[in-house]
């Protein structure tokens, strides 16, 4: 039978590894990913995170030896959260300020021994809070305003450290005003700020709750993070985070909601990240475990959407793990 002359053939620039390589359109570099990490004070080496298959809460010499293989695949960016004891926390956070905490010893240790890391800090109450909130609980009312002057005085108490990037998480409105604001006070004026812009209400968050022990004892996020059912609504905090001095914005989850990180990408001028988060990580672990799929070809699919949708950074769990393979090791 005489084959049919076809002018087009996309599948000749699929023939081959390295024509496949040579025309794809998007790319990806361990120089991209921030790898979040649990700190603690408690145990000496690492221990595995029960909610998290394969991540760990590190003591201070085995971050140091964590770092050192980060290093090694070229990824230089982390994103720290400190284990708080439960008879520590309290219902105005009052830890996440104390300087004698040992979540800043840490940082400048980091520092100290690695200048050439980048280290982000969380900036929320949660971890802290005996009731499990990201701000001022009075009754059952979250109370924006009175939670500014906390995430400022946490930022601000993060930079003297040492942290190079402060990540606001809590969503009260005009925070990164309220912060950027006391960071200058301070001269601090050169500590970037990466925003989490469109932190959706989400039921992917319950691992890395269970590792932080920040359930919530009363009610739900829904006040104050965002409603899972809007995406326009996400380029308007986008933009006025932006307006109010955010360096950086941040879409988390991640998966549900790569429409938003597309919008942010066409809509915004800014640099746009991207939170692979602790459900997506383990519910791809736990498939992988019982064999239902390949939890490496998975996270490269993952990532690569992500690109696609323009994030120019990749927050994840996975990103030590991605760097690997992309290595060849």
């Amino acid at each position: 039978m005489k084959k049919q002359s076809l002018t087009h053939r996309l599948r000749r620039v699929r023939k081959s590894p390295s024509i496949r390589d040579l025309v794809a359109e998007n790319t990806l570099s361990a120089t991209e990913f921030i790898q979040p990490i649990f700190v603690t004070d408690k145990r000496k080496g690492k221990q595995e995170i029960a909610s998290m298959p394969g991540i760990f809460s590190y003591s201070l010499t085995a971050l140091l030896i964590h770092i050192e293989e980060l290093l090694k695949f070229n990824i230089s960016t982390i994103l720290l959260f400190p284990l708080v004891d439960a008879d520590k926390k309290d219902k105005y956070g009052s830890l996440s300020r104390d300087r004698d905490f040992y979540y800043f010893e840490i940082i400048k240790k980091i520092k100290s021994n690695f200048p050439e890391i980048t280290i982000a800090t969380d900036v929320a109450l949660d971890p802290y809070t005996d009731h499990g909130h990201d701000g001022v609980l009075e009754g059952s009312i979250i109370l924006n305003d009175e939670t500014l002057p906390l995430l400022a005085d946490m930022a601000v108490a993060q930079a003297e450290a040492g942290a190079d990037i402060v990540a606001p998480s809590d969503m009260m409105d005009g925070r990164v005003a309220f912060i950027r604001r006391e960071l200058d006070n301070h001269g601090f004026t050169d500590v970037l700020i990466m925003s989490y812009s469109a932190k959706y209400a989400s039921a992917f968050y319950g691992p890395f709750r269970g590792a932080l022990g920040s359930s919530i004892l009363k009610g739900d996020k829904k006040t104050y993070q965002m409603d899972y059912r809007n995406g326009d609504e996400a380029l308007r905090e986008a933009k006025l985070d932006l307006d109010e001095g955010a360096d950086i914005i941040i879409v988390k989850p991640g998966l549900a909601y790569i429409d938003v990180v597309k919008s942010f990408s066409d809509n915004l001028n800014a640099i746009v990240a991207v939170y692979n988060v602790s459900g997506e990580y383990t519910m791809l672990k736990l498939a992988n475990d019982k064999g239902f799929l390949n939890y490496e070809s998975c996270v490269l699919e993952i990532f690569y959407a992500f690109k696609r949708a323009g994030a120019n950074i990749i927050i994840s769990y996975s990103a030590l793990e991605v760097a690997k393979t992309l290595s060849g090791s």
